[in-house]
């Protein structure tokens, strides 16, 4: 198997002044392509160190993928260094990627300065491939003093991930890749231990060329990534297609999506699928809820509206919920969150209608630790509660809180 490494340049990195996301991108499009990543390093702006392990990672890798660096500024210097590791003579500009600095610049109303200029130049040994969203341009050296070969992208996130397309494309048409099948379960309501220990005969009997991942987030639950190796994608896939039949009998509707989703889309789906509406009434996760339903597009085809219920007057006089319950049952509580989900269902005339009532912290009450929260679920055929306790950070607790809510609402909808 083809074999990369990838390597992020640049003091900011080090000290912990930007975090790393292009790696994480650039190694997920590589192992989706066949591309086996064995190492990611952090190293730092000094022209010694990068040509020291740009040349160890090219002896030890078929690919090296290298971001950051490449900027206008006298502290870019990855450029300096490619020219000397490459054994190049002179530089040269690029008329494509000269073509694209004068258009940014253009579009910002800003002049062409002569370090703009010097973006397009490359060392003569290196190929480019323009870089369609910034000035610095993407280079290739192929067999770097005959070893591997050297993608240097611009550090930039929205530059890095967008070039990664181009680079997959360029490796593709380089190498010769092993297929592999990735096929992907999301699953919620379930911690990661108790879902290895509930799946661990189907896992177990997976055939050798099989690899499991489990994939936690905190909005998305688990998402199993089944890995097939291989060559005849289509076998591939209907034996994929038998191990995950086998898992559905096992997680029944723990399992919420079979492609890499969220929780959102996969209620947008079921709710257009069943012609259905929804609102939501929320306090302790503040206008989560509504803000995750929203990212879907097309989400304006099945959610009405919701109410970011924080203060106790908004409970009473906007969702209609009864002083004298808050005053009994307490703000935090069972009956509260029926009674908001019923509230806004009926404020808004929708379907289903989710509703959250809780303690996000940093502190609790005299009844309710930290982190507790009450979900209510509101649709034609009833309410529903339920509690649970979280023992995050205040905004740890807000997603939990929210994510969990959408899940109780996506199980109310699928069995409505």
């Amino acid at each position: 198997m083809i074999q990369a490494s990838i390597i992020t340049i640049g003091d900011e990195i080090l000290i912990g002044q930007i975090v790393d996301t292009n790696s994480s991108h650039i190694a997920t499009a590589l192992e989706e392509a066949g591309v086996k990543v064995r190492r990611m390093l952090s190293i730092s702006d000094k022209n010694a160190e990068i040509k020291d392990i740009l040349l160890k990672e090219l002896s030890d890798s078929d690919i090296v993928i290298s971001t950051g660096g490449l900027g206008p500024t006298k502290d870019d210097i990855t450029k300096e260094a490619l020219f000397q590791l490459s054994g190049s003579s002179d530089w040269t500009e690029h008329p494509g990627q000269m073509e694209m600095v004068k258009a940014i610049l253009k579009s910002r109303g800003l002049d062409t300065l002569k370090s703009n200029r010097a973006q397009a130049l490359v060392p003569d040994k290196a190929e480019v491939i323009v870089n369609k969203l910034g000035t610095a341009p993407i280079m290739v050296f192929r067999a770097v003093q005959g070893k591997g070969t050297l993608y240097s992208l611009p550090g930039v996130p929205h530059e890095a991930v967008g070039a990664i397309p181009d680079i997959i494309a360029d490796i593709r048409a380089h190498f010769s890749l092993a297929e592999i099948l990735h096929r992907n379960v999301m699953v919620y309501g379930i911690a990661e231990s108790a879902l290895s220990e509930l799946i661990a005969p189907w896992e177990d009997a997976l055939p050798a060329d099989m690899h499991l991942a489990y994939l936690p987030n905190t909005l998305t639950g688990i998402r199993l990534r089944l890995s097939v190796y291989g060559n005849d994608k289509e076998e591939e896939n209907a034996r994929a297609e038998a191990q995950i039949a086998a898992l559905k009998d096992i997680l029944g509707d723990k399992i919420y999506a079979l492609k890499d989703s969220t929780m959102e889309e996969a209620i947008g789906e079921l709710l257009i699928a069943k012609g259905k509406t929804l609102s939501a009434a929320e306090s302790c996760t503040g206008g989560e809820i509504a803000h995750m339903i929203t990212t879907v597009a097309g989400s304006s085809a099945y959610f009405l509206g919701s109410v970011t219920s924080y203060a106790i007057s908004v409970k009473e006089k906007v969702l209609g919920v009864p002083h004298a319950l808050i005053e009994e049952k307490g703000v935090v509580s069972s009956e509260v969150a029926a009674a908001m989900a019923e509230g806004v269902r009926r404020l808004t005339g929708s379907d289903y209608a989710v509703a959250t009532t809780g303690l996000a912290g940093p502190g609790g009450d005299d009844v309710n630790p930290v982190g507790t929260v009450w979900i209510g679920v509101a649709g034609p055929n009833g309410t529903t509660t339920e509690k649970h306790c979280f023992k995050s950070d205040r905004k740890r607790n807000i997603q939990r809180f929210a994510a969990t809510a959408l899940n109780a609402l996506r199980l109310m909808v699928l069995n409505g």
